[in-house]
């Protein structure tokens, strides 16, 4: 009897171990899946602030967290800090824009920003007018500095190596798509940039320029106003033959949009006597030549057009009196003087002031 019972007792004892075994196992089990969960598992919050986190340069590892919370891109911001500590994150703080999307765990926030994977940022330059309108594009999308950017835009020296100068600046802002890493510095944005402006003007392009009489800055000019007075390409190059035409016979060229960028209001339709008498180095109704900069960052047709206008004896032109966007051109004051009477009371017929 006493055997059977120290059997009975040893199998109670095997089948408790196995049972507290068993319960430890499912213990681990899921503290292992809570655990593993929490590292795979989806965590992101809600987004409060769209799914690009912005990390500015210098920015502290408690600035990061402070950001991922309060911006709603973490659900759970605890989970989150032991496995970024465990990760050595605090460590390999990286500025940029990183895009976090729904769903994404703690593992693949923390491996993102600590790669330093940004998503690059595309600035597209179409027809800007002033240094300011770039600045702002700039300083809206990129961490750059704006007034760095100003800084580079006055510095006389920096900029002679591009052949510029501050009032020809803009001459560098060739219209294009560029694409940057959020956390660039200005210096790179501008040099970026320019080098575009540099690869443009071949030696082909130069030997034209130097045909004409005029340094590359200075076609960029011409080509801004021609940019400014129609979107038709094929018209362009005679336009601009209007003004090579002025220029060389010494004439003021009295170029509307120079009055309206030397006015400085660009809602302008009808250009009057208010605007032409504008005081300006801008305004070609005022000063006889170029003014001393592009009235806007012209696209590589309008500077093509001047390199390759048009031959003809005009030097006057105006809209045509259909509205159709084209000109009517004339070599004569006379006839110049027939187009704009048909187009000013086309202006009047409609009621535009």
């Amino acid at each position: 009897m006493a055997a059977k019972a120290r059997r009975k007792s040893s199998k109670q004892k095997n089948t408790t171990k196995k049972r507290i075994i068993q319960v430890l196992g499912i213990v681990a089990l899921v503290a292992f899946l809570f655990v593993a969960f929490k590292i795979f598992g989806p965590n992101t919050g809600s987004f409060t602030e769209g799914n690009y986190i912005y990390i500015h340069t210098g920015s502290t590892y408690d600035e990061v967290i402070k950001t991922l919370k309060d911006e709603g891109f973490v659900r759970d911001i605890n989970s989150f800090e032991l496995l970024a500590k465990e990760a050595g994150y605090k460590d390999h703080v990286r500025s940029g824009k990183y895009k976090i999307t729904k769903g994404m765990s703690n593992f693949s926030i923390v491996r993102l920003l600590r790669s330093g994977k940004q998503t690059p940022v595309k600035i597209v330059i179409n027809k800007l007018r002033t240094k300011q309108d770039f600045i702002n594009l700039i300083a809206t999308n990129l961490e750059a500095d704006s007034n760095v950017l100003n800084h580079i835009a006055a510095d006389t020296v920096y900029l002679a190596q591009y052949g510029l100068d501050p009032n020809t600046f803009m001459c560098a802002i060739m219209p294009n798509t560029y694409e940057f890493y959020w956390d660039v510095s200005a210096e790179k944005v501008f040099q970026k940039i320019a080098k575009s402006y540099v690869v443009f003007w071949t030696d082909e392009r130069k030997q034209k320029a130097q045909h004409l009489g005029l340094t590359p800055q200075k076609i960029i000019i011409v080509a801004s106003i021609v940019e400014e007075e129609t979107n038709k390409n094929d018209e362009k190059s005679t336009i601009a033959s209007v003004y090579l035409n002025r220029i060389k016979k010494g004439m003021k060229l009295q170029a509307d949009p120079t009055a309206r960028f030397a006015y400085g209001d660009f809602t302008i339709k009808r250009i009057t006597s208010v605007q032409t008498n504008f005081v300006s180095p801008y305004n070609t109704y005022q000063v006889t030549g170029l003014p001393p900069g592009p009235i806007c960052t012209p696209s590589e047709k309008s500077i093509d057009a001047v390199l390759n206008a048009a031959k003809t004896d005009y030097i006057f032109f105006c809209a045509k009196e259909d509205f159709s966007g084209y000109h009517n051109f004339a070599a004569t004051s006379a006839q110049h003087a027939h187009n704009a009477q048909l187009y000013h009371d086309a202006l009047n017929a409609r009621g535009i002031r």
